[in-house]
């Protein structure tokens, strides 16, 4: 089952698809300040706090704000409830996660 987005001019660069014990986060083009009421809301999503693990795939993300950083921050503190894994970010990215101190709770795979 795929989160929909909220309704807008343009589609939010997240979708959240929840199965069995895990959620894989996609992500794609650019994480930005003007999305982060949007993110906010999708990480409210009830089917977070079910799942065992957590699956950022960040393949398809160019850019990540780090404001954006700290929301999935404050997201995994409060709602993971096991690992979470990072697939496919790209350096730029994968440096905003880490000023943000998100790679203190993820896994980052290579």
């Amino acid at each position: 089952m795929t989160a929909d987005a909220p309704s807008s001019a343009s589609p939010t660069p997240l979708s959240i698809t929840a199965c069995d014990d895990s959620a894989v986060f996609c992500f794609t083009g650019q994480l930005t300040a003007q999305e982060l009421l949007r993110l906010e809301q999708q990480l409210l999503d009830p089917r977070l706090t079910r799942a065992g693990e957590w699956v950022w795939d960040m393949s398809g993300l160019e850019h990540l704000d780090l404001i954006c950083a700290y929301a999935l921050l404050r997201s995994a503190r409060r709602t993971a409830s096991g690992p979470i894994r990072v697939r496919g970010a790209r350096r730029n990215v994968q440096r905003t996660l880490r000023y943000a101190g998100v790679q203190a709770i993820v896994t980052v795979d290579a």
